[in-house]
């Protein structure tokens, strides 16, 4: 087995036996073999399930000869870094250069749009017709624009409308509605005669 200690970086090779993960159903096989090599990691590299990372060599080679005949053993390089995330790939393509690597140099590339406007602007203007929208940078190093709400107008409270009468009647009930008829009945002769006077 070869160790890498300089970069506190762990190096192993491994070869992962996969004869248990044929018996049973041979539809699940590729990808019994995928979790077992997975939970031999996680098991000889002291780490969580989560922190496995299975590069597409290594997909690749165990889904090889399809999905129901899986190889019977297969070597792995697993490197496993200072913040505890393993990397798994095959030995036989060399020294390439792991994903983290890769998103590393992805990030060194991008520079966020908005610091470059920024640093062409200036601090003391503004750019044109940015008042209307809300403009924030993301962790990608991309620009999220939104438009702004318009504020909401306050409502007076004269302006608002009282209830329908519809809804009221529908609530009352049948009798109630009765006895008003008869009161307001009751009530029209006596006024006309008010009024006469």
């Amino acid at each position: 087995m070869a160790e890498k200690e300089s970069e506190k970086e762990i190096e192993r090779i491994y070869v992962i036996p996969l004869r248990k993960v044929k018996i049973g159903r041979s539809s699940l096989a590729a990808p019994r073999a995928v979790k077992e090599v997975r939970s031999f990691l996680t098991k000889h590299m002291k780490v969580d399930s989560d922190d496995v990372w299975i590069d597409d060599s290594l997909n690749r080679e165990l889904w090889s000869r399809g999905k129901f005949k899986i190889p019977s053993k297969i070597r792995v390089r697993a490197v496993k870094f200072e913040d505890g995330v393993v990397e798994a790939t095959i030995p036989e393509l060399g020294e390439k250069k792991s994903r983290r690597e890769l998103l590393k140099e992805e990030k060194e590339k991008k520079t966020p749009i908005l610091r470059r406007e920024e640093e062409e602007i200036g601090e003391g203007e503004g750019v044109a017709g940015t008042g209307e929208y809300d403009i924030s940078p993301t962790a990608d190093g991309e620009v999220k624009i939104k438009k702004k709400k318009a504020p909401k107008k306050e409502k007076k409270e004269t302006e608002k409308k009282p209830a329908k009468k519809s809804t009221e009647k529908k609530k009352e009930s049948k009798t109630t509605k009765k006895a008003k008829k008869l009161s307001a009945k009751k009530k029209k002769p006596a006024k006309k005669t008010e009024k006469k006077k």
